[in-house]
C-alpha cells in the first residue's frame, strides 16, 4: 500500500475531517498518531481503526498549549523516531461580530487554529529535516482568501496559516520536506455545532468530511502550495483578487444576509 510504514500525525482527529482523514490513511496502510483533546472519542476511533491492522497511538493534547504539544511530540518521536506526514487539522470558529467578541474568544481561535499549527511544526519539523523527508499538510479554508463578516478572527487565523505555509515552503525548497495547504469550503462537520452558529443560515452546498479527507491524502504527496476544494472555487478567489472593488461589497452583503435577524 502507498503509505505502508509511513507515520502520520493528525490533529483534531477525534471527529469531522480529522476522523475521516484517519480512516483514509489507515486504508492505505499508514501508522497513525491521533491527536485531540477528547480522549473518549480518540479511543473509539482507535478501536474502529483496528480492522486496518495498522499501528496507532492516542495522544490527548490541546494544540493551543505549547507545553502539551512539546510533551506529545516527545512521546511520539520516542516511539516512532520520526513522522512522515503532519496534518494540522485542529481548528474552530465562533460566529459573531468583532464588537461582540471578547479578546479571549479571539485569542482562543488564533491559539488553536494558527499557533497550534506552529507548535506542531516546530516540534516535528526537525525530525523531518534530519531524515530529509516529510510533508506538512495544513488544513485551512477558503476563508484564507476571503475576509468575511461574522468570522473575522477565523479568517485571520487561516490567512496567517496560508501565509506562514507559503514562506515555510520557500525555506524548505532545498530539502525533501514540503508543505501543502488544503482549503475547503463549508464542510458538514460538528464545526458548526458551536452555539454561535445559530445566527447563520447554513448553505445547502457543502462538502462531506470524506471528500476533504481524500484531498488531504492527495495533498500529502503534492508539490502544490494550496489545493482548493472544490477546485472551481479557485475562480472566485482569482476574481476576488483581480477586481476586489466589485466583488468585496457583494460578498460582504451576501454573507451578512445569511445572518438570521434576532
Amino acid at each position: 500500500m502507498m503509505f505502508s510504514n509511513k507515520t502520520v500525525v493528525i490533529t483534531g482527529a477525534s471527529s469531522g475531517i480529522g476522523k475521516s482523514t484517519s480512516f483514509e490513511f489507515a486504508k492505505r496502510g499508514a501508522n497513525l498518531i491521533l491527536v485531540s483533546r477528547n480522549e473518549e472519542k480518540l479511543n473509539e476511533l482507535e478501536n474502529s481503526l483496528k480492522k486496518f491492522n495498522v499501528k496507532t497511538m492516542v495522544c490527548v493534547c490541546d494544540v493551543s498549549n505549547k507545553l502539551e504539544v512539546e510533551k506529545m511530540a516527545k512521546l511520539v518521536l520516542e516511539k516512532f523516531s520520526h513522522v512522515d506526514i503532519l496534518v494540522n487539522n485542529a481548528g474552530f470558529a465562533i460566529f459573531d461580530y468583532v464588537k461582540n467578541l471578547t479578546i479571549e474568544q479571539i485569542e482562543d481561535q488564533m491559539n488553536t487554529n494558527y499557533f497550534g499549527m506552529i507548535y506542531c511544526i516546530k516540534n516535528f519539523l526537525p525530525s523531518m529535516i534530519n531524515k530529509n523527508s516529510g510533508h506538512i499538510v495544513n488544513v485551512a479554508s477558503v476563508a484564507a482568501s476571503f475576509g468575511l463578516p461574522g468570522i473575522a478572527p477565523y479568517c485571520a487565523s487561516k490567512y496567517a496559516m496560508l501565509g506562514f505555509s507559503e514562506g515555510l515552503k520557500h525555506e524548505l525548497s532545498s530539502t525533501h520536506v514540503d508543505v501543502t495547504v488544503v482549503s475547503p469550503i463549508m464542510v458538514r462537520t460538528n464545526f458548526f455545532n458551536h452555539s454561535s452558529f445559530r445566527k447563520i443560515k447554513k448553505s445547502s452546498f457543502s462538502l462531506s468530511p470524506e471528500t476533504v479527507a481524500k484531498t488531504i491524502v492527495k495533498a500529502s504527496t503534492s508539490r502544490r502550495l494550496e489545493i482548493i476544494v472544490p477546485s472551481f472555487v479557485r475562480i472566485a478567489i482569482w476574481i476576488k483578487h483581480t477586481i476586489p472593488y466589485l466583488i468585496n461589497p457583494i460578498l460582504g452583503k451576501s454573507f451578512r444576509n445569511k445572518i438570521n435577524s434576532e
